[in-house]
């Protein structure tokens, strides 16, 4: 595969990877031209090993041979600058091995998605990158075998999302919904029951729901600040919580996913 060696961190063949800060990206839900970026060597390999092509890839001569390996015979360029042009593109210090520029895939339907999986995680609204990537993290961890995110949940493919879930974004199917009634009607007739993770008067403790636990559960978790909207709790068929103590409402959003999927697992 063509070493491409560059000094200048204005190179037109770096611009995939130029100012790649958390602040200028948040404002862009989905990345332009169809690509996502994947951090690390391991990051880059899990995605290769899923399916997904690389555009090409960013890296420290030190990595070379990490990266040719996580490559396999890929055609792939590999563009090798100094640490400080590449900190100098990307607004911070690249110290994980390599970026690659990956086309993303194609994505599912819901109802692929669905097909076969018995535990899945909806996630409704989350905004924090490190949140969605964590929960994927938990999802692949913990055995769902799917996620559904809302419309305006933040991109599982952005950058930090990917890298705070490990790569685990590419192991465990995924899909975006349209509106809530038209999700709630595809996970009816896949045969889930909707089960909302909230704090409620009339809430089943997680514990008791999971004993008794139906054979196809879609798991709803909301936004970190207000939790889960009217729509999504009108439309659940159980609202489910998860105990605390010491004064504590809540749990952090990936945190209560986790507690519920390992709880909810076969």
């Amino acid at each position: 595969m063509p070493l491409e060696y560059i000094a200048d961190g204005a190179d037109p063949r770096l611009a995939d990877y130029r100012n790649l800060t958390d602040t200028a990206l948040r404002r862009v839900s989905e990345p332009r031209d169809g690509l996502y970026i994947a951090e690390s060597v391991k990051v880059i390999r899990r995605a290769v090993d899923a399916g997904h092509t690389p555009r090409s890839v960013l890296t420290q001569r030190r990595w070379i041979g990490q990266v040719e390996e996580a490559l396999g015979d890929r055609d792939t360029a590999i563009y090798v600058v100094p640490d400080e042009v590449a900190e100098q593109v990307t607004g911070y210090a690249v110290h994980r091995g390599a970026l690659a520029s990956m086309h993303r895939p194609a994505l599912p339907t819901v109802a692929e998605v669905l097909e076969g999986a018995r535990l899945i995680l909806v996630l409704e609204d989350l905004i924090e990158h490190t949140n969605v990537g964590a929960a994927f993290r938990a999802a692949a961890g913990l055995g769902a075998d799917a996620v559904l995110v809302s419309p305006r949940c933040a991109d599982p493919l952005y950058r930090r999302s990917v890298k705070v879930s490990m790569g685990t974004v590419f192991q465990v199917p995924w899909a975006r919904i349209g509106d809530w009634t038209s999700a709630v009607a595809d996970l009816h007739e896949a045969g889930f029951e909707v089960a909302a993770l909230a704090l409620s008067d009339d809430a089943v403790p997680l514990r008791e729901y999971a004993a008794n636990r139906p054979d196809r559960v879609a798991l709803v978790m909301g936004t970190e600040g207000d939790g889960l909207s009217r729509d999504a709790l009108d439309a659940a068929d159980a609202v489910v919580t998860i105990p605390m103590r010491a004064g504590v409402d809540s749990l952090n959003v990936a945190s209560a996913a986790a507690v519920a999927l390992w709880a909810l697992a076969d």
